[in-house]
């Protein structure tokens, strides 16, 4: 596995149900707050890597994913004074496996994390509009998510300060934000591309 980031991760965070029209497609409810959740190091997938995925079949889910560069405290309120990369990144999710455990009442980790479903494209630094960056990504050619991160249920800033409540963040903390609607099945050997055209930021792979 190639990752194209300087700093290995502390945690992983993934924020779920950010984006009201992807909660409407999968018939959830909108949340109070973050819906939090976490990810391994082993995860982690980069632009090259042989990745065994121990399943084929997947749903992907494109992200504005955030690094964080400075330490802080619990308790505090840094916003995204503590961000200092973004990149994009897909949160590859067991959709099955999923809604399975979900009507059981039980943790979903089994269905969004294990070995490469947390893709993760090159860094870039935090960009002035990115509260309103517009961002894509296509299957084998096909546009199939458009999200701008304007329509984020919770801001980056938000969420940085919900996280900080009940603990330290680190640098080399990663926070993939939310995705937005259009979810839809992605299978192992699949091309994709994902790209920010206003920061003039592609990045291309093969599941």
């Amino acid at each position: 596995m190639i990752l194209n980031n300087s700093i290995k991760p502390q945690s992983i965070y993934c924020i779920g149900r950010n984006y009201k029209a992807h909660i409407e497609e999968l018939g959830n409810q909108t949340p109070s707050e973050p819906v939090v959740f976490l990810k391994s190091n082993a995860a982690l997938r980069g632009d090259c890597g042989d990745v065994a995925f121990p399943h084929e079949v997947f749903h992907h889910e494109a992200e504005v994913v955030v690094k964080i560069g400075s330490f802080a405290r619990m308790g505090t309120t840094p916003g995204l004074s503590v961000a200092s990369e973004v990149a994009l990144g897909l949160d590859l999710t067991r959709r099955d496996k999923q809604s399975k455990l979900k009507q059981e009442g039980l943790p979903w980790t089994l269905a969004k994390s294990f070995k490469g479903s947390a893709i993760l494209g090159h860094f870039v630094d935090l960009p002035t509009n990115i509260q309103s960056l517009e961002f894509f990504f296509s299957l084998k050619g096909e546009l199939k998510q458009k999200g701008n991160t304007a329509l984020m249920i919770h801001s980056f800033g938000q969420i940085i300060d919900y996280l900080c409540s009940f603990q330290d963040l680190f640098p080399g903390d990663l926070i993939y934000t939310g995705t937005p609607e259009g979810v839809g099945p992605i299978q192992v050997g699949d091309p994709f591309v994902l790209n920010i055209p206003s920061l003039g930021y592609e990045f291309k792979g093969v599941l």
